[in-house]
């Protein structure tokens, strides 16, 4: 009975060894301080998220195998870590981006690329968001106004776009770090290119096409915080 419990706990640690090297935590991590920094809500990646949600389960069965087996508690507890790890960059990267979508949920819902760019659940999230905001506001205040200032989206009728509308700040200042080298980049706008590894300040215009190639990862957003993980 040992001797099967040793076979087994060798050949769990090596299929769990061979989880943990795999690249989707490392992917969801990179999707996760992409989202984090970037000022716009990026493409949902449904393919990632739906592996790194197996592989959550996955890891989730492989540690209680091991804490019901009766193997080292302190390999149970290493493996229990980068479980909550992973757990936390998946949470962590849907929270932010529904923190983005409550934010600037009317300028998402109005633009056909943006709106793209969202889950089936999201999408639905950001509809019934609009709904129950548009409702409250029409309970609460807009009722109260004279007609001419009862919209949502205008300041007035007499304005000619939606200026009440949040939108994200495309001209801010991010830190981008060059991760291809199959062409020049030019992070800054300028004719100068970026390296490999060359980590550089750039106005999020510039880098956003980059961004979505993945040709850039981003590492910091409007100098105040850098994430570390």
């Amino acid at each position: 009975m040992a001797s099967g419990a040793g076979e087994w706990s060798t050949a769990q640690i090596n299929d769990y060894e061979t989880l943990i090297s795999t690249t989707d935590v490392e992917l969801l991590k990179r999707a996760w301080r992409n989202e984090k920094a970037a000022p716009e809500i990026l493409p949902f990646d449904e393919a990632l998220v739906k592996r790194a949600k197996e592989q959550i389960q996955l890891m989730e069965e492989t540690v209680d195998d091991f804490v019901e087996s009766g193997n080292d508690p302190l390999i149970a507890s290493l493996y229990q870590m980068d479980l909550d790890r992973a757990q936390f960059l998946l949470r962590s990267y849907l929270r932010v981006r529904l923190q983005k979508i409550e934010k600037f949920m009317f300028y998402i819902w109005k633009s056909d690329v943006c709106r793209n760019q969202l889950s089936a659940e999201e999408e639905k999230f950001t509809e019934r968001c609009i709904r129950d905001i548009g409702k409250h506001l029409e309970e609460t205040v807009l009722s109260k106004l004279p007609d001419n200032y009862q919209s949502v989206l205008k300041q007035s009728i007499i304005s000619e776009e939606d200026d009440m509308v949040p939108e994200p700040q495309l001209d801010m200042f991010v830190v981008a770090k060059c991760e291809r080298t199959t062409r020049p980049l030019y992070l800054d706008g300028s004719r100068q290119s970026a390296s490999f590894d060359n980590r550089q300040f750039a106005l999020y215009l510039f880098v956003a096409s980059a961004l979505r190639k993945v040709e850039v990862l981003l590492l910091v957003a409007n100098y105040q915080s850098v994430l570390f993980i």
